[in-house]
């Protein structure tokens, strides 16, 4: 259910199992694992330099796929601490700027994908939340974090007591993504935008992408965050994608950067 294509230097990794909401089973996420070590090793190569999830048909992702899931017998922590952590880190270190589109539901696992991907846009009338109430389960794949950090701590309990969802624009509205768009126009959108980033500066992008992420994680202060800033651009003024960026600048013409990230 999971596919994987490279085609000018973006890798379109597809959740494709429409029938049931793309929700994902423990072989799924192993070849989804699989689809993001190939697209790494694509683009150690060059050959990608941005990577777009999406999910087919009216869903992105349900969550855990639970059809053939016996309570008794379950090992929880196996699926998630073994399977879809691991999965979710992997996704966040991509070497190369991450994009997904999503529309209808995404929760569960299909929430701790949007949470591990560098940009997300959402269908307007996509949903979230946590709809474990009914099944005597919680919230999982790091949704409590987020939702605390997005939301608080009261708006947080009252989606997982009710388990209430909520739409792709409130959920932009709130903070919680990057943009929300009309359903019909998601992809092609989100195509487009990426396209624009697979042609840029991929090492500057991705010195970003780890500063974020380092300031999100140690809780830097300014003065701290600033210094590794400062670090990181000394570090890429010595790239050929910091040479061209000026002399395109200087030349008045569109840069061609080389989109490595070394």
């Amino acid at each position: 259910m999971i596919s994987l294509s490279i085609s000018n230097g973006i890798a379109e990794v597809v959740l494709d199992a429409p029938h049931k909401l793309n929700s994902l089973d423990e072989q799924a996420l192993r070849d989804l694992a699989q689809a993001y070590d190939d697209a790494a090793a694509a683009a150690s190569r060059g050959e990608v330099r941005a990577l777009l999830l999406r999910g087919e048909g009216r869903a992105f992702c349900a969550g855990r796929d639970i059809a053939g899931v016996t309570p008794e017998n379950d090992d929880a922590a196996a699926y998630l601490g073994g399977l879809v952590e691991p999965l979710l880190q992997k996704m966040a270190a991509f070497p190369a700027p991450t994009f997904a589109a999503a529309q209808g539901a995404c929760l569960g696992v299909g929430l701790g994908l949007l949470l591990a991907t560098d940009v997300v846009y959402v269908a307007e009338n996509a949903k979230f939340g946590s709809p474990f109430a009914k099944l005597g389960a919680t919230l999982d794949s790091g949704g409590h974090w987020y939702f605390t950090e997005r939301l608080g701590m009261h708006r947080t309990l009252d989606l997982i007591y009710t388990a209430d969802l909520i739409s792709g624009a409130e959920a932009v509205a709130q903070g919680m993504f990057s943009r929300a768009m009309p359903a019909d126009s998601l992809l092609d959108s989100t195509r487009e935008i990426v396209s624009r980033v697979a042609a840029g500066a991929t090492g500057a992008f991705v010195a970003s992408k780890e500063l974020v992420a380092h300031i999100r994680d140690q809780r830097l202060g300014l003065w701290q965050a600033m210094q590794e800033e400062n670090d990181e651009q000394a570090r890429l003024c010595k790239t050929d994608d910091y040479a061209e960026g000026f002399r395109a600048f200087q030349e008045k013409r569109e840069p061609k950067f080389t989109g490595l990230v070394g």
